[in-house]
């Protein structure tokens, strides 16, 4: 596990960046996967063809031609989300403690450009941050059992797409039809660390039209 700093930022996101193109380079396909992270990077290689040692050696030797302050890099995602009570059962109580209507949290939530800081704990889920600190909520103090596919939600500074069916304790806000991830497709998921990420609000009908789910 490669550490490049303390603080979630896109400075340290653009230093993971690097780093990762930097690796993947030196190594090459003595690597099983490279896995970015919010500071840090996940480097997985096979012990039995390749020396730690040498590993680390070649790893330092990569991140010697790093720029010390690299420029983030990544594209741009619009992703859909149609907001309300029937996809966002948290929408409302969220405003609520937040003193807001209902419409200027999903403007503020629209409003914002979200990094891609991390991919993980289900695939496809994105770590997107930050949110605009008039919205950001706590996470529930007991989790759902079951949260649709396709929720957005926020927890603290953070806000995500589900991208299936699963338990969780974020405040749901709204659901997007795009598929998160589509294991057959190539790439497997629309977004990677450090894509910028943009949400739009639809009506229903466009996010029926969209392949939206309700259930």
């Amino acid at each position: 596990m490669l550490y490049l700093g303390d603080d979630t930022d896109v400075n340290t996101l653009a230093q993971v960046q690097a780093a990762t193109a930097a690796i993947e380079q030196a190594l090459g396909d003595e690597l099983i996967d490279l896995v970015p992270s919010y500071a840090s990077v996940l480097i997985l290689y096979n012990p039995l063809r390749s020396h730690r040692h040498d590993i680390a050696r070649r790893v330092r030797g990569a991140l010697a031609s790093v720029a010390a302050t690299p420029t983030a890099t990544g594209r741009t995602v619009v992703l859909p989300v149609y907001y309300a009570t029937e996809t966002g059962a948290d929408l409302e109580p969220l405003a609520a403690r937040a003193g807001l209507t209902t419409a200027q949290v999903i403007d503020l939530h629209c409003a914002t450009q979200y990094r891609v800081y991390a991919i993980g704990f289900a695939p496809g889920f994105a770590y997107l941050g930050e949110v605009d600190t008039r919205i950001a909520a706590p996470r529930l103090a007991t989790p759902r059992a079951r949260v649709p596919r396709g929720s957005v939600a926020i927890a603290d500074r953070q806000t995500a797409v589900y991208p299936s069916e699963s338990p969780g304790g974020w405040n749901l806000i709204g659901r997007c039809p795009t598929p998160m991830f589509t294991p057959d497709a190539q790439p497997s998921m629309p977004v990677a660390v450090g894509d910028s990420v943009y949400f739009e609000a639809i009506d229903r009908a466009r996010y029926l039209a969209l392949g939206g789910e309700l259930s």
